[in-house]
């Protein structure tokens, strides 16, 4: 079977039996494995593994020996972003701190003025290892992370690390948006394989608000639900 990282676009031959068992999921399942060339995780359903086009050989029997070929969902279309076109509007409420780890630039200029218009309080650390220190101690309600903020990209950075090893309790009350390069903007599935809420391209930061008033209304709509259920259970 070959499969295509997301993470690191390389392609990859997985087992038989890896196959055999995401064919076997069901429809609302997924599984995840780990890509050996960059260690991101690559999230797999059943949906996507399609079946080769049998090939016949003269007038025999189809050949058994294609490969079973694993097709990630493409990127969304954001061609709306450039243009505005999106008129959402996002409702924050009991949301005050949101804490930045951007190198200081425009990025980062950009990221504060549109968080601060929404009505968070947006607050800034010296280094990685201040924040890790911060957010054993505040209840943040956003947290952006560029993925060269103090590391060589998202899989090296130790608060990344520290944040995917956060006890669910209190994560999941942080939305959690990674920035960078390497990332496809509103990507569901890469943000998913990061443990994140969002995931921002370095070139869509400019319109970083229209992005917001397209996905905090989505997560808090998707997730206001369930967080309430889980308050009124004390979890």
């Amino acid at each position: 079977m070959i499969l295509s990282c997301p993470n690191c676009d390389r392609q990859l031959e997985l087992p038989k039996k890896i196959v055999e068992n995401v064919r076997g999921l069901a429809a609302e399942k997924t599984t995840s494995i780990k890509c050996p060339k960059c260690g991101g995780v690559i999230v797999l359903n059943a949906g996507m593994i399609v079946p080769p086009a049998a090939k016949k050989i003269g007038k025999g029997k189809p050949e058994e020996s294609q490969r079973w070929i694993v097709t990630p969902p493409p990127p969304p279309d954001i061609s709306w972003l450039k243009d505005g076109r999106y008129e959402g509007k996002a409702a924050i409420e009991d949301i005050p701190i949101a804490l930045i780890l951007i190198q200081e630039g425009p990025a980062r200029e950009q990221v504060i003025h549109t968080l601060e218009g929404l009505g968070y309080k947006a607050e800034l650390v010296e280094s990685a290892d201040a924040a890790i220190e911060k957010i054993q101690f505040v209840d943040y309600a956003c947290i952006v992370l560029h993925s060269q903020y103090g590391a060589n990209g998202v899989n090296t950075n130790e608060f990344h690390k520290r944040m995917c090893a956060m006890s669910m309790s209190k994560r999941r009350f942080i939305f959690y948006i990674l920035i960078g390069k390497e990332f496809r903007t509103f990507y569901n599935l890469q943000a998913l394989a990061y443990s994140a809420n969002l995931v921002v391209n370095d070139e869509e930061v400019p319109f970083f608000n229209t992005i917001l008033r397209k996905a905090i209304p989505e997560y808090e709509e998707l997730f206001g639900p369930i967080m309430e259920e889980l308050r009124y259970h004390g979890r």
